[in-house]
């Protein structure tokens, strides 16, 4: 008979799917690497618990969505609840829906801070929910300057609501914000228009050919003056770029009296066509500041996810995960990996 084969070795790693390390930088943080205590619950009210993680994912046309909502080093460590909320949720269905991202961080060492952050989240997604077949059909035809107006106005609404409801607990508004970062996408197989929009602290970033691009927008001098994409053509303005967008929302007058001020932070607002081969990350400020400030943690998510298909929702978790010294905030991410 012939001889028995070789024992085989075992397969390599395919690219990008190393182990995900458990921390990077010049040494562990201090803090335990998993939840420590449980943030204290009121059981009149349990509703208001947040779990440590939420992890979602999906898949339409050519994009892979991943995004999760970690409770950061300090807080497991404390026993605070997850200032930091998730939202998705898709509007429609065929290739006429629309998947909507939210995010959103409570102001930092102010009570109910989870909570205005949840509430920012659903806010803008009952905006967007109620005119997402003219938001993707203006995603899908282009239209910038009509994308960038009215999102200006249902971000300047919802946070507005959010400054409202801190006078209905009569908190100041600073007690009780939060910033608001957005991500829209269709579900058209034909369509590589990726919209961005918000207010407040985070990151915005591409990675393409294996560099990472920070392509967070740059505020302008003007508090709340609407932040066009990069590279986009001068052509657009006056005619292309039409800031006539209001998806049935009237300006005057207010709904609350007195009317709330305007948002503290300016809008931001960016619409980029993606490439084959492209991963767009939108986070919180928890995960945006290790990711400037420590190479070794780019360089790593850039080694785990320059493989040929994205990760699935465990290892996408592990990846966000990845600890740096230093930095201890809630962690909050999607990812959009395109075909």
């Amino acid at each position: 008979p012939p001889p028995p084969p070789p024992p085989s070795s075992p397969p390599a790693d395919p690219p990008g799917q190393d182990t995900p390390a458990a921390h990077v930088g010049s040494g562990p943080p201090t803090y335990d690497p998993e939840p420590t205590a449980l943030p204290v619950a009121d059981p009149d009210d349990l509703a208001d618990l947040v779990p440590d993680t939420v992890l979602d994912g999906a898949r339409y046309g050519v994009s892979t969505l991943r995004a999760v909502s970690v409770r950061g080093d300090s807080a497991r460590y404390r026993g605070e609840p997850r200032r930091d909320a998730l939202l998705t949720a898709r509007f429609g269905s065929g290739p006429g829906a629309l998947v909507l991202v939210a995010m959103a961080s409570g102001a930092r060492a102010t009570p109910g801070a989870h909570r205005a952050a949840a509430e920012a989240c659903q806010w803008i997604a009952r905006a967007v929910g109620r005119s997402h077949a003219r938001l993707a059909e203006d995603i899908r035809a282009g239209r910038r300057g009509d994308l960038k107006s009215g999102l200006h106005r249902l971000t300047d609404r919802s946070l507005g609501k959010l400054r409202a409801g801190a006078a209905d607990r009569g908190l100041t508004p600073e007690a009780y914000a939060a910033t608001l970062r957005c991500l829209l996408l269709t579900a058209d197989p034909d369509c590589r228009t990726r919209v961005f929009f918000g207010a407040g602290a985070g990151g915005l970033f591409r990675l393409r050919d294996g560099v990472w691009q920070d392509i967070e927008p740059q505020l302008t001098d003007a508090p709340g003056e609407p932040l066009m994409s990069f590279g986009s053509p001068p052509a657009e303005t006056p005619e292309g770029d039409r800031l006539t967008m209001d998806l049935g929302i009237p300006t005057p007058p207010s709904p609350y009296e007195p009317a709330p001020g305007p948002p503290r932070e300016p809008f931001r607002f960016r619409a980029s066509v993606a490439r084959p081969g492209d991963t767009l990350l939108m986070c919180t400020h928890g995960l945006a500041e290790p990711l400037r400030g420590e190479p070794e943690l780019s360089a790593h998510l850039t080694g785990r996810w320059s493989g040929a298909a994205p990760p699935g929702l465990a290892a996408y978790l592990a990846d966000i995960q990845v600890r740096v010294k230093g930095y201890a905030d809630d962690r909050t991410a999607a990812a959009v990996w395109e075909a």
